[in-house]
């Protein structure tokens, strides 16, 4: 359990310095703001695949609350593991965010004043997790559990573009962007309804994934039923 707690904290604390850092860079580097958007998503995107290879094998790579959540409700993970996870990931998220900020000459912690609380933001992080959601467990339940680092960093890099929020889909992500006042922050007003959209998109796909994967494969190509 602790080699899995730190890999948790570890993964998500680089996962922040990711997602900020760059996204510094890019406001630092470009005019443009969708040109800012490209190089955020891209960055993103290619280190989400590396962090999941280097810390998959010892806790799963989840660095995501949502995703733990609904491991532990399908019996991958038990409930006290997932207890266990939760706030390393939020702590781990929270110092990624300061060490970004360190790292680009920044103030250690600035409150972020970016305001998303909004019906289409909403929208979008419940579509959002809910896709994400889909990508990793369809994989999980399907035996090619081999090729969730790959897919889930190509859709995080997509949904960035096709969600007007950007694809947060992380409650523990979600708290540690409040701590840098950058292109990627995230004002703490607007913190509570993107966790409420992101548990929403997560339950819809519980329900989702047990329609559409009622068996799950398992690696010696054996189906067994959990509902």
């Amino acid at each position: 359990m602790p080699r899995k707690v730190l890999a948790e904290y570890l993964g998500s604390l680089l996962l922040a310095a990711l997602v900020i850092g760059s996204g510094i860079a890019a406001q630092n580097l470009s005019a443009d703001v969708g040109l800012r958007l490209l190089e955020n998503a891209a960055a993103t995107a290619a280190g989400l695949y590396t962090l999941i290879l280097v810390f998959g094998p010892i806790s799963g790579g989840h660095f995501n609350p949502v995703v733990s959540l609904v491991d532990a409700a399908f019996g991958g993970l038990s409930w006290r593991e997932a207890a266990a996870y939760l706030p390393a990931q939020v702590a781990g998220c929270v110092t990624g965010a300061v060490l970004a900020n360190v790292m680009f000459d920044l103030a250690p912690i600035s409150i972020s004043t970016t305001d998303r609380a909004t019906v289409p933001h909403g929208v979008s992080e419940v579509v959002a997790t809910l896709g994400l959601v889909l990508v990793i467990f369809a994989l999980v339940r399907s035996g090619r559990v081999e090729r969730a680092p790959a897919a889930v960093a190509a859709y995080i890099g997509a949904a960035y573009w096709f969600t007007s929020s950007t694809s947060f889909a992380n409650p523990a992500i979600t708290i540690g962007r409040t701590f840098s006042d950058t292109f990627a922050g995230i004002a703490p007003t607007s913190v509570p309804p993107f966790i409420l959209a992101q548990l929403a998109g997560a339950a819809l796909a519980i329900v989702i994934l047990r329609a559409l994967y009622p068996a799950v494969t398992q690696a010696d190509g054996r189906a067994e039923l959990r509902t």
